[in-house]
């Protein structure tokens, strides 16, 4: 029975820190894995969309958990997939506009978020360029929206999970932001139904995570690896803790656990 290896993407397996790329270590290790296990990436993107297709193509997974849970693909297949009921999508935008805060979602190739403006200075900051293709957010209430983000710093993020106690809001791992979800759902949740859809056991699946949205999975699978440069939460939760993304830390970690 093959197992699961799971692996976050931003700052797990993609280092933005080195003009976002994944290492050559990592992707060596990648094609030594899929011999012998499931490759799956386990993240709060939405592999599909424009910004993430590249990265797809690049790292062949078996499996894909997207956005914290909410929808799976093995191959071109949907397993798995839910959404947020219309009228929590309603308030968390109202919310937002009232509150000066950037909450929005990309949806396939278009960016619905409110106070565009505040996310146009992130991605400056960030990456030196902001490609985002922006629509009417408020457009977003006749689509399936499985999860939500906002851009900022923990206190937005802090007030929006006290406004609305059915949702949480992981930080990512450069703090300048948060995946917007409802409790109910994550990447643990998103393992355990690929792992009944696969047929093999979560007991036996290893995980990979940086930040606050790895956290459930990284103690749901068999053994919970957070990378060097994790959170300080993430690694206190974690099985093993490797080295940094740009020092190897997936292929030595790989080679700790003999997996290649």
């Amino acid at each position: 029975m093959k197992s699961i290896v799971s692996f976050d993407l931003d700052m797990t397996l993609l280092d933005h820190r080195h003009g976002s790329r994944i290492p050559d270590s990592a992707l060596k290790a990648l094609q030594k894995l899929r011999e012998n296990y499931y490759v799956v990436l386990a993240t709060g993107r939405d592999m599909d969309n424009y910004f993430s297709r590249q990265f797809k193509e690049i790292v062949q997974a078996d499996a894909i958990i997207h956005n914290n849970g909410t929808k799976i693909t093995v191959g071109n297949e949907v397993i798995y997939e839910t959404c947020m009921p219309k009228e929590l999508v309603r308030n968390l935008l109202e919310f937002a506009q009232e509150e000066n805060l950037a909450v929005g979602v990309t949806w396939e190739d278009e960016d619905y978020y409110i106070h565009q403006e505040q996310v146009t200075e992130r991605d400056m900051k960030a990456w030196g360029k902001s490609g985002r293709q922006y629509q009417d957010p408020w457009k977003l209430l006749e689509k399936t929206v499985r999860t939500m983000a906002y851009v900022g710093d923990a206190k937005g993020a802090k007030k929006i999970e006290k406004a609305f106690p059915e949702i949480k809001c992981p930080l990512f791992g450069g703090l300048m932001g948060a995946d917007v979800l409802e409790r109910r759902n994550s990447k643990a949740n998103g393992l355990k139904i690929l792992c009944d859809y696969l047929g093999t056991e979560i007991d036996s699946a290893y995980a990979f995570g940086d930040s606050m949205n790895d956290y459930e999975i990284l103690q749901a699978a068999g053994v919970g690896i957070a990378m060097g440069n994790a959170v300080l939460e993430l690694k206190e939760v974690a099985d093993y803790v490797t080295d940094d993304i740009s020092d190897d830390g997936i292929y030595k970690a790989c080679k700790h656990f003999h997996l290649i």
